[in-house]
């Protein structure tokens, strides 16, 4: 065996590693969640990515928010806003796929503060052929509340036994939070269920993506997020459980825009998806001319 084997499969994976991150966060009219979160991204340890926040709509407290951490922060944020026009989520995040200027993107919402090691994890894990697929742990709207911008940059609000004293109840879950280094790969193999795409924590190659569509631009909420990770998979491009190296921190709301309408319109689209094979939907980015 040569002995340049271990240096040449060094080099393969910082060839193909990604060169840009891009960090694509939903939001509507949340400021004081997205403030929390954005502290987050200005507090990893992994530096080479760009935040576009894709904004449904927000008035003018998220546009303060957003320039309160460009001007405070060394975060490159874009802010990519249409008129509230209803539930347009999966439209505004395609204009925030768009815009962004990385080859790989990042998707998360702005009501889940990220740990420290979040987007290097993403980074150290992408793998050509594949998509991520993570999770979170929601908390309280107590804890929600209570947790701050100073507590997520000091870490304490990561850390289980912290989060317990503020009043974290407890949970089988508690695994998200306390695994470690060592023991998330272990984890990740127990996992039975399926790696499905998730908005608040999954991530790709841009260009599967684009070529994909993004997301289908008819579906409202309910399952939209799912919908292009079918797509993918039906495309070759298979999902990888990332779900104990990524902890991210789901701050409560309310989801005042779910109805049963829209619900059945997303799972008829999804079951045309899965029965048709079909790895691109007509409804999204466009073909490049």
């Amino acid at each position: 065996m040569s002995t340049n084997a271990p240096v040449n499969a060094a080099m393969n994976a910082t060839l193909n590693a990604p060169k840009l991150i891009s960090v694509v966060l939903s939001t509507y009219n949340q400021p004081v969640w997205l403030a929390k979160v954005l502290r987050g991204y200005q507090s990893q340890t992994f530096r080479n990515f760009e935040i576009v926040i894709a904004d449904d709509g927000s008035g003018t407290q998220t546009r303060e928010v957003v320039k309160r951490f460009q001007s405070e922060t060394d975060l490159t944020i874009r802010h990519i806003w249409h008129e509230d026009d209803g539930f347009r989520k999966c439209t505004i995040l395609n204009r925030g796929i768009q815009a962004s200027e990385g080859d790989y993107v990042l998707f998360s919402d702005g009501d889940c503060v990220p740990r420290a090691d979040f987007v290097g994890n993403h980074h150290a894990a992408a793998k050509r052929g594949h998509f991520l697929s993570g999770g979170y742990y929601k908390l309280s709207m107590p804890l929600s509340e209570k947790i701050s911008e100073q507590d997520i940059e000091s870490g304490e609000a990561f850390e289980l036994a912290w989060l317990r004293r503020q009043g974290l109840p407890f949970s089988h879950r508690w695994l998200r939070i306390a695994a470690g280094k060592y023991t998330a790969p272990f984890l990740n193999s127990l996992t039975t269920t399926r790696p499905t795409w998730n908005g608040n924590n999954s991530s790709g190659w841009k260009s599967d993506i684009v070529s994909a569509g993004g997301f289908d631009e008819r579906m409202r909420y309910g399952g939209e997020d799912r919908e292009l990770g079918e797509r993918l998979e039906n495309a070759g491009i298979h999902g990888i459980h990332i779900r104990f190296d990524t902890l991210l921190l789901h701050l409560d709301h309310g989801r005042g825009y779910a109805n049963d309408e829209d619900l059945n319109r997303n799972l008829a689209i999804r079951r045309e998806t899965r029965d048709s094979g079909r790895t691109r939907t007509d409804h999204g980015i466009a073909r490049a001319a």
